[in-house]
């Protein structure tokens, strides 16, 4: 069963950050991770653990040509950041537009145009006050801020408030969100939320190098990082440590 209150908290810290990810924008000193320093040094613990040099030189052509490999570049914007944003701020509206479709309440229909009279009597004067009721009824249930408008405010914040709402079933014109609905934007959300704190460098970064690339004592490395930790590889059976100035503990 979908947890609606761990998405709505995603959707919101998504908010929250957003201001963050314009500031990083213009930081052209943002780097993939690991650090290059042991990106290579854990290269070099690979390449001697390859049998086969061609097989380990086609690989490291293939890094150089990945774009994660870039590094900074002599560009007005960190391209790793809007790259994010794009695609984050895409995957949100595009989820909003999906459930607004869904599971928000059409507008009530105003009543139909009358010529203008004068009330004579008292029904007449009663079935004028009915009418402008419901006029004023419409008006403001099609301008209701809760409703998700695609036409106005297409923000990445906007949609991720929005969504947060719906996730956590806060009144307003719509239905509550289908049992299949909660499983989709959960994912949204956690991907979403993952992107940006994996380029804001918030995020517990923790990855195993393959089973093809161990240890000189023959255990899995495992590095990891991120989250204002210092990025280490640490082999998960002699214990050895290695930092981006090379070996710590062996």
């Amino acid at each position: 069963m979908t947890d609606t209150r761990t998405t709505a908290h995603q959707l919101q810290q998504i908010a929250r950050l957003w201001p963050d990810l314009h500031d990083a924008l213009g930081d052209r000193t943002q780097h993939a991770w690991p650090p290059p320093q042991l990106r290579d040094y854990i290269a070099g613990l690979e390449r001697d653990a390859l049998d086969d040099p061609a097989a380990y030189n086609a690989a490291r052509r293939g890094l150089e040509r990945s774009p994660d490999q870039l590094g900074t570049r002599p560009i007005p914007i960190s391209l790793r950041v809007h790259d994010t944003m794009r695609t984050v701020e895409a995957a949100l509206l595009d989820t909003a537009d999906r459930i607004a479709r869904s599971v928000q309440r059409p507008p009530q229909q105003p009543p139909a145009p009358a010529h203008a009279a004068t009330a004579r009597t008292r029904g007449e004067r009663l079935v004028w006050e009915d009418r402008a009721r419901r006029l004023d009824a419409a008006r403001r249930d099609a301008c209701d801020p809760r409703r998700w408008q695609p036409q106005h405010g297409r923000t990445a914040i906007r949609a991720a408030l929005w969504l947060s709402g719906r996730a956590s079933g806060s009144s307003g014109p719509f239905r509550p969100l289908s049992a299949v609905e909660e499983q989709h934007l959960a994912r949204v959300a956690a991907g979403a939320l993952a992107r940006v704190e994996s380029v804001l460098d918030l995020a517990d970064h923790r990855r195993e190098l393959t089973a093809e690339h161990p240890c000189q004592c023959g255990g899995t490395i495992e590095v990891y990082g991120g989250a204002g930790a210092r990025p280490v590889a640490r082999c998960k059976g002699c214990g050895a440590l290695w930092s981006e100035g090379g070996v710590i503990a062996a």
